[in-house]
Order: structure tokens, then sequence, then C-alpha cells
């Protein structure tokens, strides 16, 4: 099963190749610049997620430039507390379960360059195509709180998560998430170590019946 899809401006979504891993990598850096190195995925990770899930992983193109991302394994839902490195099995993805009912999002990201236009969506859409195929119950994704950092000397993550959770403010990654139909489930505690949103992720799902 290989996916591939051509979307506007002549770009095109796909399974990533092993040609497109140093690109990825260099991606990795410019979408996430304030994230720790131990949690920035390589080339070398990459070249090893493609043996393990193939069809799980994605990029966008715009002709040979690698504009966007997505690194996915399967797993089984749980809301017990983990961090990005326990549940990825430190970036090299060991913790992947051929027999998982859902398709966990451990990445998405998109070239600041090319943000803005949709890419997002796209990807989220292809990722919810192959949970289908596979006939999983959806997708599962911790999003970063982004919005965070920006407030964090006025609230605490739980305050932040509370606030967004009712509605009452909205985070500039994971109330995208929602309005793509993903649902909050918890507040996922030193889930990465990027200041930016606290350390903190929200655990969120998305049923495989949802359209996007």
């Amino acid at each position: 099963m290989f996916f591939q899809k051509r979307i506007q401006n002549g770009w095109v979504i796909q399974n990533t190749r092993p040609d497109h891993t140093k690109q990825l990598e260099a991606l990795q850096r410019r979408v996430f610049p304030t994230l720790a190195q131990n949690e920035i995925l390589t080339e070398k990770h990459y070249l090893k997620h493609l043996e393990i899930f193939p069809q799980g992983q994605f990029v966008v193109l715009d002709d040979e430039r690698v504009i966007g991302m997505a690194t996915t394994m399967r797993h089984h839902f749980s809301t017990q507390p983990h961090s990005f490195l326990e549940i990825s099995g430190n970036l090299w993805m060991t913790t992947h379960d051929p027999n998982g009912d859902w398709l966990y999002g451990l990445d998405v990201g998109v070239d600041p360059d090319y943000r803005r236009q949709g890419l997002a969506r796209e990807i989220y859409s292809a990722r919810q195509e192959v949970a289908r195929q596979l006939g999983l119950k959806g997708q599962i994704t911790v999003g970063m709180m982004n919005g965070f950092g920006a407030v964090s000397g006025e609230m605490t993550p739980e305050e932040y998560f509370e606030k967004l959770q009712s509605g009452k403010i909205t985070d500039p990654t994971v109330s995208v998430q929602q309005r793509l139909g993903f649902e909050i489930v918890a507040l996922m505690k030193n889930y990465l170590n990027d200041p930016t949103c606290g350390n903190c992720g929200v655990l969120m799902t998305l049923s495989a019946t949802h359209e996007i």
C-alpha cells in the first residue's frame, strides 16, 4: 500500500522514501527550533521508521523539496501519562505495535515558508485515509500547547489546559487540531522538553469515521 495524492499548487503528499530523510531532519530543526536536541528526529531515525512502518510515514513535496512531514505508528489507546521519548521508543519507534488499533501521530510539521495554506489539514487527512485503509479506530495525537509560553507568567499549565478545554482561550496548535475534529482527552505533563509549551501536551483523539 503506497499513498500518493496531488494537492493544491501541484504539491504532492505521499509516503516517505529513504531519499527524503536528510531533508526531513533539516525540516525538523526548522519546525521545532526550541525543542530539546535529544527529541529531534534525525535522518537515522527516519530510516528506521521506514523499516518498521513505511505506510505510516508522510512527506509533502514541492517538486523535490520536502515542505511537510508526519510520523505515525500503530498503538493502543491509553490515558496513562507518558513522554514523547517513552512513547516513541527514544525516537526509534520500537514501540510500534503491528496489532495496535489506533494510528498514533508522533510528529507533524510544515515548513514555515509554506504555512497557512492548508497543508496541515492535508497531512491529517492523509493520515485519516491510511487509518481507514488499515481498519483502525482513528488517530491519537498529543498536541503541543504552543500558546502557553506567552502566558506562562500568568497561569499554570493546568489552568491553561482548563481554559483551552472550556473554549475560553485558543491555542495555535491544539485549537487547529480541534477544528479538524480532534477531541481533547487529557493533559500530558512533561511530554516534551520545550519551553514554548511548558513541556506539556494535550492528548486528543479523532474517530476514523470523521471527515476532515
